[in-house]
């Protein structure tokens, strides 16, 4: 038989497939805001929901969820109060997260040993109500990606003009947050809490060394994540392997032989001309973009308000 003759595997490659669309989506934005240890924290915060979950006697993904959510808008208010200190408030959930959960899981022992399909994920753990769970996550963020996209843009490079430009910064900043949380938890039955950040910053970071456009990069970092994740499943599924630690394994393959490649190509080009120079830093690139354009937009709206 196939692996897709298995109700379980269609489940997993429709839950993985939509999970590898918004992760490296909301995972550019991430990285250029310098915040993607934010999804390593939430992860951990996701995991003591999954353990308050289970000793309550509800769904522990949706406990998971719910603390996720709740631990997005924590960091996003302690990010507020430690201005230019952004890694205080990832520090401070992330220890309070881990040591939450490791406090309830010690507890009973039962729970600890069920735990491992949310620390490395299992491609049975995907359930119709966590496919649902994930297809309402998938259509919230591209909607609000969709809606916000330019915004989302001003503020991930400088926050100060896009304030000035009219942007709602605080607001945006809370509801990018709460998304990024909710695409943590809903990940878990995938990838595991464990290597759940691993699909947010590793197609980004290869999109963002090859990419010289905004949405260039967006398509590329999706792309790679479409691809690390049908591939890991399927690779997770014929060799019996966890699909968290095969699909981290294979996008950092893809990192790695990337990187390869694009020094062999700088090589190749600079003995043929020993002046060129490449930018690998496209954040400078972009922000200089940005800059411009948002320059724009205020110059815009003073005019407006006279």
């Amino acid at each position: 038989m196939g692996m897709f003759d298995y109700e379980f595997m269609q489940r997993a490659f429709w839950a993985g497939g939509m999970i590898a669309v918004i992760a490296p989506l909301l995972g550019i934005y991430l990285v250029l805001r310098r915040q993607i240890l934010m999804a390593d924290t939430l992860s951990h915060v996701s995991l003591a929901g999954v353990a308050i979950g289970a000793i309550m006697g509800i769904n522990p993904s949706v406990g998971g969820f719910v603390i996720a959510v709740a631990g997005a808008l924590v960091i996003e208010r302690l990010r507020q109060n430690f201005r230019g200190y952004g890694e205080v408030s990832i520090a401070v959930i992330m220890t309070g997260g881990l040591a939450l959960a490791l406090v309830l899981m010690s507890m009973d022992s039962g729970l600890n040993r069920s735990f491992s399909s949310y620390l490395f994920g299992s491609i049975v753990a995907v359930s119709s109500t966590q496919l649902w769970i994930i297809g309402t996550v998938f259509a919230l963020v591209l909607i609000y990606w969709a809606a916000m996209r330019r915004p989302l843009y001003n503020i991930t490079f400088d926050e100060e003009t896009a304030q000035i430009g009219g942007t709602r910064v605080r607001w945006l900043s809370q509801t990018f947050s709460v998304l990024t949380g909710m695409t943590v938890a809903a990940a878990m039955p995938i990838v595991g809490v464990l290597l759940v950040s691993a699909l947010m910053a590793l197609p980004a970071a290869l999109a963002l060394r090859f990419a010289r456009g905004f949405t260039s990069a967006l398509i590329m970092a999706v792309s790679i994540g479409l691809l690390g994740m049908f591939g890991g499943l399927t690779t997770s599924y014929y060799v019996n392997t966890p699909p968290g630690a095969t699909v981290a394994l294979l996008l950092l393959a893809f990192l790695l032989i990337g990187m390869g490649i694009q020094r062999i190509v700088y090589r190749i080009r600079r003995d043929k001309d020993p002046g060129y120079v490449v930018d690998v830093d496209s954040r400078r690139f972009w922000q200089r973009q940005s800059r411009s354009s948002q320059q724009s937009n205020v110059k815009t709206e003073v005019l407006n308000k006279n």
